[in-house]
C-alpha cells in the first residue's frame, strides 16, 4: 500500500512541475505582489472550488485539482513573500525562487507529517469540501493579519495559515487521486 508521504511527493511533483513552467513563462513576476494581493489570488482559486462543489457547475472547465495545485503554489509564494517582502520590481532569478520553493515545501512537508501522526490522518476521513472550508477561513485569517501589519496577540502568523494552505490543499489532491483510481 502506498503510504501518505509517498502521496504527498507525487502530488507535490505535479505541483512544482506547474511552478517551474510558469517560472519559465513569466519568471518570478509575482515577486511584486503585496501580502493582500496573494490572499486575493488564494482567494479566487478556493473560491472558484467552493462554487463548483455549491453548484455543481463548470463553466471555465479548468479542473478543481488545477486550482489546489494553485492554491500549494500561492501559498508557497505567500511564503516566499513573507520571508522576503513584496518588491518594486523582480529581484530574483528562478533559480533562486524555485530554491525557496522547495524550502517551503519540504517545511510543509515535515509540518504535515508530524500532524498527520499526532491526528492519525483524520483528514482521511474529512470531507473534500471542508478542505475549501478551512482554506477559505485560513485566507480570511491572513488579510486580517495583513490588515494588522502581520502582527497577532495569540494566534499563529501568516506563515503557519499558509503552510496549512498547502497541507489541506494536498490532502484535497490525494483525495482526488484515490477517488480517480477507485
Amino acid at each position: 500500500m502506498i503510504t501518505t508521504e509517498q502521496q504527498f511527493d507525487a502530488v507535490v511533483a505535479e505541483c512544482r512541475q506547474i511552478f517551474i513552467l510558469k517560472m519559465k513563462d513569466y519568471g518570478p513576476s509575482w515577486r511584486i505582489m503585496r501580502p493582500q494581493t496573494v490572499n486575493d489570488q488564494l482567494f479566487i482559486k478556493a473560491k472558484r472550488i467552493r462554487t463548483i462543489e455549491t453548484t455543481g457547475v463548470n463553466l471555465v472547465g479548468d479542473s478543481i485539482k488545477g486550482e489546489l495545485m494553485a492554491i500549494v503554489n500561492y501559498a508557497i509564494i505567500g511564503l516566499i513573500q513573507l520571508e522576503h517582502h513584496y518588491a518594486d520590481s523582480v529581484d530574483m532569478t528562478s533559480e533562486q525562487a524555485l530554491k525557496l520553493y522547495d524550502n517551503y515545501l519540504q517545511q510543509a512537508k515535515d509540518l504535515m507529517m508530524n500532524k498527520n501522526h499526532d491526528y492519525g490522518e483524520a483528514w482521511r476521513d474529512m470531507e473534500s469540501t471542508s478542505f475549501t472550508d478551512i482554506i477559505l477561513t485560513k485566507i480570511n485569517r491572513n488579510k486580517s493579519i495583513a490588515e494588522n501589519d502581520e502582527k497577532t496577540l495569540i494566534s499563529e502568523g501568516s506563515d503557519g495559515n499558509y503552510f496549512d494552505m498547502i497541507n489541506y490543499a494536498i490532502f484535497g489532491l490525494i483525495q482526488l487521486e484515490e477517488t480517480t483510481q477507485n
